[in-house]
């Protein structure tokens, strides 16, 4: 809870479920420098609601067996809070978390609510982690592949992030067709990114800051650099776009390895004055993203990232700001296309690279007020609360 995805995309959907009187605990693994200089700021976010945190701290090494240290915690943890207090549901998200859900369904019969956030096992193969040459990495995918499956046929009710995910997990053999399953994409804080809330003084003296002048053509990026997240395809497009539209600046906004950035840049032959990094807090990114004419991602398309949502996506749509992305990532293309928010390349080739270039360049007049309605019915966090309660209350009135 201590990083950022866990106080976006977990804390504001269990506060709104604490409106339906429910009583949450809130069991997580913590990294202790994380820990240590955000243990307030989650401890104020959970001020005034029926959530009891319930933080244990994370393993990292030695492999695997730190694995192991860590799911025994949970378990642990998650025995003695139903010993204490009865718990009547179990909601994990897919990997380690789920085998701790999984066993408190077994031992004691709790109700399981998988939240399939991810293919795990197929994720960490997909994205380099557990290379399946190595025997050890070959027994651990089977072995979550298996204990995957097995959650599946357990589960009282599934949540996953995609409709292209959906139609997955209905043609797997262990899913019953009579588990309520529900699509509830990655929501975006629609208070925060708000373009309204945006003053043009604030705009003008960060440009000043950040050496933009007033015909410069930003292209952002916002987020993490490096694994699924595809530096050097994004450099290489932001070279063919700067050809082809000379007035062009790529704004990075990003946490760390600016010097990634920098050497793909330098790699494509990108002058290094049309880069600007930038660090930010949540609460200043909006403030960075409102500088775009376009925002750009590519992320790895493969099997496991059909169950993906980037929150991101959710972000930018919600500042009225057209994307530059590419297919075969969760439901990414049927969003952008549906409320008419951007490009989408089929591939990263030259060929690709300069059609959507050109249409950029084309400076087609997109609708603000038209992306940010798409995020606003597509990833609005009032109605992933308002599915989320459905589900709790379908599980919990069918099995009790």
């Amino acid at each position: 809870m201590t990083d950022p995805l866990g106080q976006s995309q977990v804390i504001p959907y269990l506060q709104g479920l604490c409106a339906d009187g429910y009583r949450i605990f809130l069991l997580s693994c913590e990294k202790r420098e994380a820990f240590a200089n955000n243990k307030a700021t989650v401890q104020k976010l959970l001020e005034g609601y029926t959530i009891e945190w319930v933080p244990v701290f994370y393993t990292k090494k030695p492999p695997v067996l730190s694995t192991l240290w860590d799911l025994w915690k949970l378990k642990r943890k998650a025995a003695s809070l139903h010993k204490e207090h009865g718990i009547a549901m179990v909601h994990t998200r897919a990997g380690v978390p789920a085998l701790a859900g999984y066993w408190m369904k077994k031992k004691y019969g709790v109700r399981f609510l998988h939240d399939v956030r991810e293919f795990y096992a197929d994720s960490r193969v997909d994205g380099g982690m557990w290379p399946l040459r190595n025997p050890l990495y070959k027994i651990i995918f089977n072995y979550f592949k298996k204990q995957e499956a097995l959650q599946v046929k357990a589960s009282d009710g599934i949540v996953c992030l995609t409709y292209a995910a959906e139609k997955i997990i209905r043609q797997w053999p262990e899913f019953k067709k009579d588990t309520p399953l529900a699509v509830i994409p990655c929501s975006a804080d629609l208070e925060l990114f708000d373009p309204a809330k945006v003053s043009v003084e604030a705009q003008g003296a960060l440009q000043q800051k950040l050496g933009i002048g007033a015909n410069d053509f930003i292209v952002s990026y916002l987020g993490s650099i490096g694994g699924w997240y595809l530096t050097a395809e994004m450099l290489h497009f932001c070279k063919v776009l700067s050809e082809r539209l000379p007035a062009a600046k790529f704004l990075f906004i990003s946490p760390h390895r600016h010097e990634v950035i920098a050497a793909a840049a330098e790699k494509f032959g990108l002058a290094a004055n049309k880069i600007i990094t930038q660090k930010a807090t949540r609460r200043e990114v909006p403030l960075l993203l409102s500088l775009s004419d376009y925002s750009v991602f590519f992320i790895k398309p493969c099997y496991s990232k059909q169950s993906s949502s980037p929150t991101k996506h959710g972000e930018i749509m919600a500042m009225g700001i057209p994307l530059i992305t590419n297919s075969g990532v969760g439901d990414v293309q049927m969003i952008v296309d549906k409320y008419d928010a951007g490009i989408v390349l089929n591939d990263f080739t030259d060929a690709a690279f300069e059609a959507a270039a050109q249409a950029v360049a084309g400076k087609k007049n997109y609708e603000a007020g038209a992306i940010r309605a798409g995020a606003l019915d597509f990833y609005a966090l009032t109605k992933a609360v308002a599915q989320y309660k459905r589900m709790y209350k379908t599980i919990l009135e069918r099995t009790a």
